[in-house]
């Protein structure tokens, strides 16, 4: 009787083992299955960039304009032509040739009338040979979207002015910013001090005169 109860048992076990394990499996089977997103690597926005097809010609004409503070003789407008030969990246060689007005002296001015110069003598002409070193080429920005080439250069040379009747050597030194407009085209601001030695006023001494100037070149 025991083992008839044992027997009727376990097979109730069984059937409510079967009856629970097999909703599960049905449930488990009637689930559907989740895809899986794969994963999404965005390209990075690429702007278009133009960049300028700067000419390799080495030569650079053109003319300049500005202002030259002549010592003694007060400040006037300086305008000249300007032409180079860029032997590498870092160097170049220039020569200029310029012409300004002298005005009058601090004593033509308190003595009313006195005159020390003739008309003709006050015109000043000057040329001069100089090297140029490029010492931080880099680039100049305008707003977020226009980037230009340029350079920092250094400038010193040598050469002869013309006033007041007579001819005097000249050493001239200065720093100038040029600014690659087009592949063709220069912008060029340029400060000098050009240094001669002048008896004019009766005693020989030193003069500083300085000139800053803008230019506008063409490369060929």
């Amino acid at each position: 009787m025991e083992s008839r109860l044992q027997r009727f048992l376990l097979r109730i076990s069984a059937v409510l083992w079967i009856l629970g394990g097999t909703p599960v499996s049905a449930w488990a089977a009637d689930e559907p299955e989740h895809d899986v997103e794969p994963l999404v690597v965005r390209e990075p926005e690429r702007r278009e960039v133009r960049v300028d097809n700067i000419d390799t010609e080495d030569f650079e004409i053109g003319v300049y304009g500005g202002i030259m503070d002549i010592e003694d003789f007060g400040s006037d407008t300086v305008t000249g032509l300007r032409a180079a030969y860029h032997i590498t990246e870092d160097f170049f060689i220039e020569g200029t040739y310029g012409q300004s007005k002298l005005g009058q002296t601090s004593f033509e001015e308190l003595s009313g009338g006195a005159s020390l110069l003739t008309d003709a003598q006050r015109d000043l002409t000057y040329w001069n040979g100089s090297i140029g070193w490029n010492i931080l080429p880099g680039e100049s920005f305008i707003g977020s979207r226009m980037a230009f080439k340029g350079s920092l250069y250094l400038l010193a040379g040598a050469g002869s002015t013309e006033f007041g009747g007579d001819n005097v050597f000249t050493i001239n030194a200065g720093v100038g910013y040029r600014l690659i407009a087009r592949d063709w085209l220069a912008l060029h601001v340029t400060a000098q001090d050009h240094i001669w030695e002048s008896d004019l006023l009766g005693e020989s001494a030193t003069k500083h005169n300085i000139s800053l100037t803008g230019s506008l070149t063409v490369f060929f």
